[in-house]
């Protein structure tokens, strides 16, 4: 395991007053650190897909946690065979990821549901189970019984909602993407349209293939994800995208 490079994902929904001012210091750190790959900086908090030795992963989030107070609580971590990003980049947006309607994850999101619990929930039969990815990654891989909104972009989510679903429904929303991120701020979105259950899965895809064997699994097909690696599957094993 020592030669493999280490690939961590994490996002934290933890306000920076001066995203802008962070900029150089947080990367000077990575390059320092000898870690590639891009983190997002944004007055809501933080959202990165990095790389490097493992030992140089851990200083960069001990560093984050004090410098930035950032929570690592949904760090995700893998392990592949050579370098799968070419530069170090940090990035100042307005948003770390835009839904295009107002938004508050640090103030009001949907229930978190572990990976364990996960199951249990898309398969009751009062929950409506949402892909808030995009079409190519919903048909990449997906759960059992997953709706496919047909998206091509976060944004659509929106035209989506206003034309498929309407609070109260009767029916509980459970909601996933790939870390977490997008399902996350999803749900705020319905929460603030009045929507009473709605869940998330907590550390989103990822974690579920981590922590859910093979033999209990409603997950069908692969994983995209966004570096060389194109998709993971169980174990956050790469697989071949043409394979699923």
């Amino acid at each position: 395991m020592s030669d493999l490079v280490t690939i961590t994902t994490f996002y934290s929904f933890t306000p920076l007053e001066d995203p802008g001012s962070a900029r150089m210091p947080v990367l000077e750190r990575m390059r320092a650190l000898g870690i590639r790959g891009t983190i997002t900086l944004a007055h809501e908090g933080v959202n990165a897909t990095i790389s490097g030795a493992a030992d140089a992963i851990s200083g960069l989030m001990l560093f984050l946690a004090d410098y930035l107070g950032l929570s690592t609580e949904m760090q995700r971590e893998s392990h592949f065979s050579e370098q799968p990003f070419q530069r170090s980049k940090v990035k100042v947006k307005r948003e770390l990821i835009s839904l295009g309607v107002p938004t508050f994850p640090a103030q009001c999101v949907g229930e978190y549901v572990a990976p364990a619990d996960w199951n249990d929930l898309i398969t009751a039969p009062d929950v409506i189970t949402i892909d808030t990815r995009n079409a190519y990654e919903y048909v990449l891989g997906h759960f059992q019984g997953a709706r496919n909104p047909g998206t091509r972009n976060f944004k659509q989510m929106v035209a989506f909602t206003q034309e498929h679903l309407t609070p109260p429904s009767g029916k509980r929303i459970a909601m996933y993407c790939t870390g977490g991120i997008r399902c996350e701020k999803y749900s705020s979105y319905l929460v603030s349209l009045g929507f009473s259950e709605v869940y998330h899965l907590k550390g989103g895809i990822l974690a579920y293939l981590e922590q859910i064997p093979p033999e209990q699994s409603l997950w069908e097909g692969g994983c995209f994800v966004f570096d060389e690696r194109v998709a993971v599957g169980h174990g956050l094993q790469p697989v071949a995208a043409e394979a699923v």
